[in-house]
């Protein structure tokens, strides 16, 4: 019979403590380089083209059929003249507009003008409930913004049976036309402009593609299913989905009635 005796339990456990550990990190650390790889091949297909200018043509050169990309930037961008070419149009571009929607209301309309910040719902909102704003239409002149709250502000019009319009010197871009969408009645000035182009949803990032995947799935499944609601073809998305966030899609008129934002008149 051998005197070894069995290794007592107890000082087995810091051994079987560290074994642990190591596997853990082990684990966390095929995780991170996994992750390094992955991302970089996301990174050498998308470096070369970060902070390249567009070389599509500037906002204020007239739109033609097949010719309907510009260059983007909306914190300085020269707005076309309507067909009367309005001397008194208060906004040169959209960097004259306010950084975030300004409400205003002129009788039974509500204008709204600006770029679509973050939290404007909650301020669309606040200002209905203190202003006691009855309104019949609203009236667009955005550059765009937040979709998260162009789409609260586009449900928000339709449950209160809004009609949506816009003139000559308007534009309504990137996310502005989900409010567009949203009138019940869309009345839409054939100088107007409304284009439309890739987004993102909550907050800007350099390289959203493979940093956000799931979000931004699910936020394009929100939108086509809101644009569905709002009476709207979703196959205006195929060109918002192939144009890059520094270029806009602008919508000729044809293409407005076929989607379904302006309606046919008698």
């Amino acid at each position: 019979m051998s005197d070894a005796q069995d290794p007592d339990p107890i000082d087995q456990e810091p051994t079987r403590g560290m074994t642990v550990k190591r596997v853990v990190w082990g684990i966390l650390v095929f995780q991170i380089a996994l992750a390094v790889v992955l991302m970089g091949g996301d990174l050498l297909r998308v470096l070369p083209h970060i902070g390249l200018p567009s070389n599509q043509p500037s906002f204020d050169q007239p739109i033609n059929p097949g010719d309907q990309t510009r260059r983007y930037r909306p914190s300085d961008m020269p707005l076309r003249p309507a067909r009367d070419g309005n001397p008194d149009r208060p906004f040169q571009s959209t960097g004259d507009m306010p950084v975030r929607l300004n409400f205003e209301r002129q009788g039974d309309v509500l204008i709204l003008t600006g770029a679509i910040a973050v939290g404007d719902f909650d301020r669309f909102e606040t200002y209905l409930i203190e202003e006691g704003a009855d309104y019949t239409d609203i009236q667009l002149n955005s550059p765009g913004g937040s979709v998260n709250d162009a789409l609260s502000i586009g449900r928000r019009l339709r449950k209160d049976n809004a009609n949506t319009r816009m003139d000559g010197n308007d534009v309504c871009l990137s996310a502005c036309p989900y409010i567009l969408a949203a009138g019940v009645e869309r009345q839409i000035d054939d100088d107007a402009q409304v284009g439309v182009h890739q987004h993102f949803f909550d907050v800007n990032t350099v390289l959203p593609a493979f940093l956000a995947v799931e979000d931004i799935q699910r936020g394009q499944g929100e939108v086509m299913n809101y644009l569905i609601t709002m009476g709207i073809d979703p196959a205006v998305m195929q060109h918002a989905l192939v144009t890059p966030p520094n270029e806009i899609y602008i919508l000729l008129p044809d293409q407005l009635l076929a989607y379904g934002f302006k309606q046919k008149t008698e």
